[in-house]
């Protein structure tokens, strides 16, 4: 297939791709390379993806409406796997607008591409922080989620929303992907394994906030890559059995569909730390803060959708995962 993956120079775009070309796809990367975190890591991942012959590459801000449309026109993609996104809850409370023009504003600018191309299927990158301040655990894309708590959480629901009306309207195949807290080789510096693992090696404190009272549902990088190419490879279908009188979040009458992708097994804090510093070797200074505004205080994924319809469980071992990662981060800062 020829592939449009925005997003490609960001953590799981590059995997994504990487994965997809693996396989014998055709991929047009699409990225903006904005400065939220270090470029330099972003130009090597590019730099990784451009040894494929049968990658391109397309400098594009997702807010520039004509120029989203010229790559779709240039470049007919078949499938878009969509994962440009302003990310980062605390950072949404410093540049709100950062979010709306690109997760909001953006997003549009992709439907209306894959509207005006006939686009088999679009899978696209929505985030475990949709769930705001529900508490029942584990999270189910069959429960409401009608209450973020961050500005980063509204604009991936706005998403979501967006893209069902598009399935609706224009029969446009959707699947919308909730991640739970990616990490792994090649990651964002802004996650806290990457900055706990920077802070450690330089002998400086890491800051824990909430008193280190938080768990959350970390997914390996290559769990989360399994589970895009496996949905991008079922395009949604409408469910028979929809409602109105009782409607299903996480289907429709329209071919759309919602999934989790996390670990479903969660990991305190505090363990994490315990594991990073078994696999340096070093003991963390600590500085413990209250809470964040934003931050939510456990997360935990219900994959039983994500299991029935594409036959796949994340399963990677936290203890594997941080292995992998610290393995890396030496490799590439020649540690």
């Amino acid at each position: 297939m020829r592939v449009l993956v925005t997003g490609a120079a960001g953590f799981i775009g590059y995997h994504t791709a990487e994965a997809l070309l693996a396989r014998g796809d055709s991929v047009v990367g699409l990225d903006n390379l904005s400065d939220y975190y270090d470029v330099r890591l972003k130009e090597a991942r590019l730099d990784r993806l451009r040894r494929h012959s049968r990658f391109e590459f397309a400098r594009v801000d997702l807010a520039d409406r004509a120029a989203v449309a010229k790559v779709f026109a240039e470049h007919h993609p078949e499938r878009v796997v969509h994962l440009a996104a302003q990310a980062g809850v605390r950072y949404s409370l410093e540049n709100p607008h950062a979010y709306v023009d690109s997760n909001v504003v953006g997003t549009l600018h992709v439907l209306e591409g894959c509207r005006a191309h006939g686009i088999e299927h679009l899978v696209f990158a929505s985030t475990s922080s949709v769930y705001g301040a529900n508490t029942k655990m584990p999270f189910s894309v069959e429960d409401n989620v009608d209450h973020p708590l961050s500005l980063y959480a509204a604009t991936k629901k706005s998403c979501e929303l967006m893209a069902h009306t598009y399935a609706h309207l224009y029969r446009l195949p959707v699947t919308g992907l909730r991640f739970f807290t990616v990490y792994g080789p090649w990651g964002r510096p802004d996650m806290a394994l990457f900055k706990f693992t920077r802070a450690i090696l330089a002998g400086e404190p890491i800051e824990i906030y909430n008193n280190g009272n938080h768990a959350r549902d970390f997914t390996y990088i290559d769990d989360v890559v399994e589970g895009v190419v496996r949905t991008l490879d079922r395009p949604a279908q409408p469910d028979p059995n929809w409602s109105g009188d009782d409607p299903d979040p996480a289907t429709s009458s329209a071919p759309y569909r919602l999934y989790n992708i996390g670990n479903n097994n969660p990991v305190e804090l505090m363990d994490l730390i315990a594991c990073l510093e078994r696999v340096l070797g070093r003991t963390a200074a600590k500085t413990y803060l209250p809470p964040q505004p934003g931050d939510v205080p456990r997360t935990a994924a219900n994959i039983d959708h994500l299991a029935q319809d594409v036959g796949f469980r994340p399963n990677t071992p936290i203890e594997v995962g941080v292995e992998r990662f610290v393995a890396w981060y030496r490799e590439y800062y020649r540690l």
